[in-house]
């Protein structure tokens, strides 16, 4: 079963799971502000995407952070980042159970079935 990672506002989020839906896709909706977020699941993304890949520096929460908040962005401070503000992650992140995807593609989610 595919887990969709997000939020439920989140446009990107929002077609996914409607991608999804209408492909008879299983999958369970984790939200982010309703479900949690827990530093090995944060860690685990990181690890497997990259940092830049995860944090989503276009959004509107990262422009509300201090500039020192931004600067020698190191693991440690990603996660603590991330952990305070989880609409810093970029959406959605799917785990397909093989792989973990950024976004919404629908190439992409072909691609694992």
């Amino acid at each position: 079963m595919w887990v969709v990672y997000g939020i439920s506002n989140c446009d990107s989020v929002k077609k996914a799971r409607i991608w999804l839906n209408t492909q008879n896709i299983d999958y369970r909706f984790h939200d982010y502000r309703v479900d949690g977020l827990e530093a090995e699941l944060i860690l685990r993304f990181i690890d497997t995407l990259g940092m830049d890949a995860v944090l989503n520096q276009r959004s509107t929460s990262w422009r509300q952070l201090t500039a020192e908040q931004k600067t020698d962005l190191t693991q440690e401070k990603v996660m603590q980042l991330l952990l305070q503000m989880p609409t810093l992650l970029k959406r959605p992140i799917v785990d397909t159970g093989k792989n973990l995807l950024v976004g919404f593609s629908v190439a992409d989610y072909l691609a694992q079935l």
